[in-house]
């Protein structure tokens, strides 16, 4: 398989990547980005001569002019996909562009280069299947598998929908904050406040074109906003009219759900351990990838793959964040130890 990038920006390089650990071949085209020589495309021809997938990673609002590039050299074997964080316009400016003459699919790899950098686990895939062309979905479901994803398929109106409800409202919340200065340089934050942190990061580092994309190319998005302004609207109104005297106010847009009879608790507790527990498998799964990674670096350079020195700087500071956390550095040596194997297991398969 080849496969043909145009575009090499954050998400085209990510995608290189995947490629390059699948031992799939592809070439890429960008004018303005510093591509590797080895998948360098040097002109549209070149990109696209003896590639079995093209994938159109540009910004939405240049997708139709890039389409319009492309269409005259693409040949009916070939599947087009777009990975843009929304799918209306893109399907349509595709389904207008190539129409029934060359298969192609919208996609939204739900993940980007942060997520790979830190190797999270799963990968996901949103596929829209293409009744011009019905067997294009199951042809990207096919490649993105081959890159170790899972796939989902949605419509393109459902996929807008639900990202204009989650994807969208997050990144909105989330510049707010950004703009209204909160989390800048604090000394200490609650993990309330943990669990936002990543995304205003992402917004912060982010060049615009996603926060723009994801906003106004959404159709969906506008209402999703303007819902999520009236019900804070609301909120901040019910706060502003309970008295300063009530020392325990009624917040009914608040109230949780009672838990059962019968030592809840203990029933708390453990559903906290449990998902604690299922978030260290996903952290294990993480590390299992990032340890693959680097065997396949140090195969790059020659390097021995044990590392004794290493693993013992490992356990040292392990032993010392224990320390300094109250917990018995004996302990967590051991379970260091066995991560180590794990990883070491992890790295031969």
């Amino acid at each position: 398989m080849t496969v043909a990038i145009i575009g090499y920006g954050r998400f085209g390089r990510a995608l290189g990547s995947l490629l390059d650990a699948a031992g799939i071949d592809y070439r890429a085209l960008d004018p303005t980005a510093n591509i590797p020589e080895p998948h360098r495309a040097s002109s549209i021809q070149g990109l696209l001569t003896g590639a079995e997938q093209v994938v159109v990673a540009v910004p939405v609002p240049r997708m139709r002019g890039v389409l319009e590039e492309l269409s005259p050299s693409l040949k009916p074997e070939q599947l087009v996909l777009d990975v843009g964080s929304v799918k209306v316009k893109p399907v349509q400016a595709m389904t207008e562009v190539l129409g029934t003459r060359v298969p192609w699919v919208g996609t939204h790899p739900l993940f980007g280069p942060l997520s790979l950098s830190m190797a999270e686990r799963p990968l996901r895939v949103v596929v829209s299947p293409n009744p011009l062309h019905p067997d294009a979905a199951r042809r990207a479901r096919v490649f993105f598998e081959r890159l170790g994803c899972e796939v989902i398929e949605q419509t393109p109106e459902g996929h807008d929908r639900i990202m204009a409800h989650t994807h969208a409202l997050t990144f909105f919340v989330a510049k707010g904050m950004v703009d209204a200065g909160s989390g800048v340089d604090v000394p200490f934050a609650p993990a309330s406040f943990k669990a936002l942190s990543r995304t205003i990061e992402l917004v912060r580092s982010d060049a615009g074109h996603l926060f723009t994309a994801i906003q106004h190319e959404n159709p969906f998005a506008q209402e999703a906003r303007k819902h999520l302004l009236e019900a804070l609207g609301a909120i901040h109104r019910e706060l502003e009219s309970i008295p300063p005297e009530a020392s325990t106010p009624d917040t009914p847009h608040m109230t949780l759900s009672a838990l059962e009879t019968g030592l809840p608790e203990l029933k708390e507790t453990r559903e906290l351990i449990d998902q604690l527990d299922h978030e260290l498998v996903a952290l294990l799964a993480r590390r299992a990838e990032l340890a693959r990674r680097a065997i396949r670096a140090k195969a790059q350079v020659g390097q021995p793959v044990p590392d004794p020195a290493r693993e013992d700087a490992v356990i040292a500071s392990r032993r010392a964040w224990a320390s300094e956390l109250g917990l018995d550095p004996e302990g967590v040596e051991s379970i260091f130890r066995a991560v180590l194997r794990f990883s070491r297991h992890a790295q031969q398969t």
